[in-house]
């Protein structure tokens, strides 16, 4: 009788979830049907301020835009990854051939005031020795964040940033190992590194680097890896406060995007670098009925762009690459 009680609560439960999944889905979904994603029209950009989500499928890299000056944050999957068993095919020429279509002059030179790694994670750095390497792409200065070169890293993180530390060296490209906490302009965009010190307790993940982006009113967080772990959201957003733009956190993966970060930060409408029906449930539920705000997947748009004019209005366009 009790073995009966208790099937009968737990299969209860379950469709309890279910049911309740089903209904945050066609909630969110309703959200994201209010918030037209348009066809891009490159011959549009001119002096503009926008940000660029290239469609790198599980990967991440941005392109920021300002007046036309531009900076690389990440640089998607590698095609030579150094751990076997998680071996994808590379996103590093979508990543090229994107600069040269969007950032080159009337010379063909595409020139980045600076490109970040936010982190040594295969997926975020892979594509970056192709645009190291590339000689039609003149780079400012390269940050690599600080690791120390011991057991508390994992073992492929010195490797990954010895290797783009010597693309740059050949190139006559600065690097800069500590990162300024001050902000800075990109054309007429103020942006600010956050997450700068490396933190020995924390994962790879969590000592990613976050970049704040500011452009009159209009504000976007973006996050790269960081998660709720740690407390890492929680002191980014105390720090931060409320944003336009949402660079969902660890693509939409679960231990991010907690409520307490998404109540702090209150994004418009937020972007997931990754599949959107990989979104953990936790991460959805969150954002639907905490954050009341849509997500966009960089994977179903095919890349994302968003345009910020002074005013602080948003233009969300897709369809970034060749097909």
């Amino acid at each position: 009788m009790i073995k009966k009680i208790a099937t009968i609560i737990v299969v209860g439960g379950m469709v309890l979830i279910f049911l309740f999944d089903i209904a945050v889905t066609f909630a969110q979904n309703q959200m994201q049907s209010r918030f037209p994603v348009l066809p891009e029209a490159f011959e549009q950009c001119g002096e503009a301020t926008r940000l660029h989500f290239l469609n790198v499928y599980n990967g991440h890299s941005i392109l920021l835009q300002s007046a036309g000056q531009f900076a690389l944050i990440d640089g998607g999957w590698g095609s030579d990854n150094p751990i076997a068993a998680v071996r994808r095919p590379g996103t590093e020429q979508r990543v090229v051939d994107y600069l040269h279509r969007v950032a080159a002059d009337e010379n063909g030179i595409v020139r980045l005031d600076f490109v970040l790694a936010t982190h040594f994670h295969y997926d975020h750095v892979g594509g970056l020795p192709a645009v190291l390497s590339d000689p039609a792409i003149e780079i400012g200065r390269l940050y690599l964040p600080f690791r120390p070169n011991d057991d508390r890293v994992s073992w492929y993180v010195p490797i990954l940033r010895q290797h783009l530390m010597e693309i740059a060296n050949e190139r006559g490209i600065p690097v800069i190992a500590y990162l300024p906490d001050e902000p800075f302009m990109l054309g007429n965009m103020q942006l600010q590194f956050l997450n700068t010190h490396w933190n020995e307790r924390r994962s790879e993940n969590d000592n990613s680097i976050v970049t704040l982006a500011e452009f009159g009113e209009f504000r976007a967080l973006l996050t790269s890896d960081i998660t709720a772990w740690r407390g890492v959201e929680r002191d980014i957003a105390r720090q931060v406060g409320p944003v336009d733009l949402l660079q969902l956190p660890h693509h939409g993966y679960t231990g991010s995007s907690s409520a307490y970060f998404l109540r702090t930060l209150r994004p418009s409408f937020a972007i997931v670098c990754n599949f959107a029906g990989r979104v953990y449930p936790n991460v959805m539920w969150n954002m639907t009925l905490v954050a009341r705000a849509p997500y966009l997947s960089t994977v179903q748009e095919n890349g994302i762009v968003v345009t910020v004019d002074e005013a602080a209005q948003i233009m969300v366009t897709n369809n970034l690459h060749f097909p």
